[in-house]
């Protein structure tokens, strides 16, 4: 639902004029991809017994849903970055994408992150970057997203779904993915 939120907070800022069809439709694709696509696999997934339930806390069963989601992030990327109006948001999904790459490899040394948090401070790094080279005063968005991640910060946290160095690398590996992208592309 963050991206879709994202893409929504990109189409209120761009300076660009942008039709209302190719808006819907962009919304839509992101909505379909990043939200109904992992929510079906989820469902196929525990139809198969691959993992236990929709929470996906451990890290094996983490494994095939940050997969698919590399896979959508990056055709998203691939997708947006060859449209000029959305150049933009293709590198916002390279950036995620990035994020989620270090996620998995993190597996390997049995550390989970928490990807609530990774995508609000990647949604944060974005507009942080987008705000600037455009000349747009996104303090009111910096300040509500700082404010949103603290409060889910909080709350996964109070749930016990992770560690307090989890989400603090969460953060920080969202933040600083934006700008490694933003770099490299």
């Amino acid at each position: 639902m963050i991206p879709t939120i994202g893409v929504l907070l990109f189409l209120a800022l761009t300076p660009d004029l942008i039709k209302k069809e190719r808006q819907y439709l962009l919304i839509s694709i992101v909505f379909f991809s990043t939200y109904i696509i992992p929510l079906i696999s989820l469902v196929i997934l525990k139809a198969l017994g691959l993992i236990n339930s929709f929470q996906v806390s451990s890290i094996k069963e983490r494994k095939i849903p940050i997969f698919l989601m590399l896979i959508i992030f990056y055709t998203l990327g691939k997708l947006l970055i060859n449209i000029s109006v959305f150049k933009s948001l293709g590198v916002l999904f390279y950036g995620t994408n990035l994020s989620l790459i270090v996620i998995y490899f993190l597996f390997f040394f049995k550390i989970k992150t928490s990807l609530h948090i990774v995508s609000m401070s990647s949604a944060l790094g974005f507009f942080l970057i987008y705000g600037t080279l455009n000349s747009i005063a996104i303090l009111p968005i910096a300040s509500l997203l700082i404010l949103l991640t603290g409060v889910l910060a909080s709350s996964r946290l109070h749930l016990k779904a992770h560690k307090p160095k989890e989400v603090y690398l969460a953060f920080f590996l969202g933040l600083i993915s934006q700008y490694a992208a933003y770099i490299l592309l």
